[in-house]
C-alpha cells in the first residue's frame, strides 16, 4: 500500500452499491432528480432534506428503480397514517403500490407502519426505505433492534428524514450502521472524545452527553457523513433556484402562563431548573396552561393542532375546547390513523396530540395555528411545526408557545439546540457542496486523460 492508498484507506468513505437509473420520470424537479439519481448509483445512503421538499417522490423513484433492476420487490417502512398518504402520493405520479398490513405483497412496491414490520420476510425484498427514518430513536431498543436487523439482509437501503436531531451523532452513527457502514460505537470511538465529567451534571439539566470532537477531526467527520449521506435545506444547496419552494412567515409567540400555586415550600415562583423540578412545573400547572389554550384556540378561525407531553394535558384540553379530538398513546392504530386523515381533509377542527405520536411524516399545510407546549427535545419541536410549516403552505404559521415562568430554561435550552442544528445543516451542506467540486474537478481530469488521484 502506498501513501496515497493509505490516506483514502483512513478517509471512512463510504463505496457505491448501487446502479445507473433505469427510470427517471419527469415529474421530479432538477434538484430532486439529482438527490434521486445519486441515491441509485450509491445503493445505500440517506437523504437529509427538509420538510416539503419531495423526500415521497424521490424515494417511489428510487423503490421503482431497485424493484427494476432487481425484479423484486421493495418494502417502504413509514409512521402511522403516512403509509396512506404515500399511496395517495404514488396514485397522483402514476407508480404502482400496495399497502399492506398483513404482511402480504402484491406489488413492485409495498408500503407497510413501522409497527407492521414483524410481519414481513427480509427474504422477499431486495431494497427497503425507512421514511421519516429519525423517528427510530422513538422506538424501544427492541423495535429499533428489530427493524436494523431487516435492513441489514438486504441490498439496497434508504434512509429519509428532514434532519438528524442536532448534535445528536449517536443517530448519525446508528443510521451509517443501519446502511452497512461504519458502526456508531466505531464512529464515536475515532472522531470523538467523551466528557465524562459533565454527562451526569447535563443530563440533570435535560442535556445531552457531551461528545467533543478529536482534534481536527469535525472536517474528516463531515467529509465522512456526506460519503453516505445528501443534505437539503432548499434547492439553493445543491445549486438550483428556489423560486417554486418559498416558505411562509413563522411567527413564535410565547404564552407566559402565571401559576395559581407555588412551589412546595416556596413563597415566590424561581426558574424550575432540575428535570424534577420543571417535571413538577408541568403538573402543578396543568389547568392553567390548559385554559390558555383555550382562549387561544377560540380566536383561531382555521384549524389548530395542539402539541401536549403528557396524558393528563391531553384529556384537559380535550374536555374543554369545543369540536376538539385528541389522539392518544391507547388509542388503537386505526383511531389515530382516521384522526390523523380527517384532520388533513379538514373535518376535525382542532387536534390534540403529543409529538412522540403524530409529529413525523403528516402534511398539515391545510393548518397555520399551531400550539406548543415546550419539551427540551429540539427535534419534537422542529418535526411539529414543520407539520404545518412547510413548503407548500399557503399562509403565514403562528406558533403559540404556552409556559409556565418555570419553563424558561426549557426554552433556553431549545434555542441552544436551534443554532446547534442550524450549525450542524451548514456542516453538512458545505462538506456535500466540497465533495461535489471535488468530484467534478476529477472528472476534468480525467477527460484530459491524466489520473484520478482524489
Amino acid at each position: 500500500m502506498n501513501y496515497e492508498e493509505y490516506i483514502k484507506s483512513k478517509q471512512q468513505t463510504g463505496a457505491n452499491h448501487g446502479f445507473e437509473p433505469l427510470f427517471m420520470p419527469d415529474f421530479l424537479f432538477d434538484f430532486q432528480k439529482m438527490l434521486t439519481q445519486w441515491a441509485i448509483e450509491k445503493g445505500r445512503c440517506a437523504l437529509f432534506e427538509d420538510c416539503g421538499l419531495g423526500k415521497t417522490p424521490q424515494q417511489l423513484v428510487w423503490a421503482q428503480n431497485v424493484a427494476l433492476k432487481t425484479d423484486k420487490p421493495v418494502l417502504i417502512l413509514a409512521p402511522l397514517a403516512v403509509s396512506s398518504q404515500t399511496v395517495r402520493e404514488a396514485e397522483k405520479f402514476g407508480i404502482e403500490i400496495y399497502r399492506s398490513m398483513d404482511g402480504s405483497v402484491k406489488s413492485r412496491i409495498t408500503i407497510t407502519n413501522y409497527e407492521k414490520l414483524s410481519m414481513f420476510n427480509s427474504d422477499d425484498f431486495s431494497g427497503v426505505v425507512c421514511d421519516e427514518s429519525s423517528i427510530l430513536k422513538s422506538f424501544n431498543g427492541t423495535r429499533k433492534a428489530e427493524i436494523t436487523e431487516f435492513m441489514r439482509k438486504i441490498p439496497y437501503r434508504l434512509l429519509a428524514t428532514a434532519t438528524a436531531a442536532p448534535n445528536d451523532y449517536i443517530e448519525l452513527g446508528t443510521s451509517s450502521e443501519a446502511l452497512g457502514y461504519m458502526g456508531f460505537m466505531d464512529m464515536l470511538g475515532r472522531f470523538f472524545k467523551n466528557d465524562n465529567n459533565t454527562t451526569t451534571l447535563r443530563r440533570m439539566f435535560g442535556e445531552d452527553p457531551k461528545w467533543r470532537f478529536k482534534g481536527h477531526a469535525e472536517i474528516m467527520f463531515w467529509r465522512w457523513v456526506t460519503s453516505w449521506a445528501r443534505a437539503c435545506r432548499k434547492p439553493s444547496d445543491l445549486g438550483f433556484d428556489d423560486s417554486d419552494f418559498v416558505l411562509p412567515q413563522l411567527e413564535e409567540v410565547e404564552s407566559l402562563v402565571e401559576a395559581d400555586s407555588m412551589p412546595e415550600g416556596y413563597l415566590f415562583h424561581l426558574p424550575a431548573n432540575s428535570l424534577p423540578e420543571q417535571r413538577e412545573e408541568k403538573r402543578r400547572t396543568i389547568k392553567e396552561r390548559c385554559e390558555r389554550v383555550l382562549e387561544i384556540v377560540s380566536k383561531n378561525k382555521g384549524q389548530t393542532v395542539v402539541w401536549c407531553q403528557l396524558n393528563d394535558e391531553g384529556d384537559c384540553l380535550e374536555k374543554i375546547i369545543p369540536d376538539s379530538i385528541q389522539v392518544a398513546g391507547k388509542d388503537s392504530d386505526d383511531k389515530k390513523e382516521k384522526a390523523f386523515i380527517d384532520f388533513a381533509s379538514g373535518s376535525i377542527k382542532t387536534l390534540i396530540t403529543k409529538p412522540k405520536i403524530g409529529a413525523w411524516g403528516m402534511n398539515w399545510q391545510n393548518c397555520s395555528d399551531i400550539v406548543y407546549f415546550p419539551s427540551h427535545s429540539y427535534e419534537q419541536y422542529y418535526q411539529a411545526v414543520r407539520r404545518c410549516w412547510r413548503f407548500g403552505q399557503k399562509n403565514k404559521v403562528t406558533v403559540n408557545i404556552v409556559l409556565t415562568e418555570g419553563e424558561r430554561k426549557i426554552m433556553k435550552n431549545l434555542q441552544r439546540k436551534n443554532v446547534s442544528a442550524m450549525q450542524m445543516f451548514e456542516n453538512l451542506v458545505n462538506e456535500m457542496n466540497n465533495s461535489l467540486e471535488i468530484k467534478k474537478e476529477n472528472e476534468c481530469v480525467n477527460e484530459g486523460g491524466l489520473p484520478q488521484w482524489i
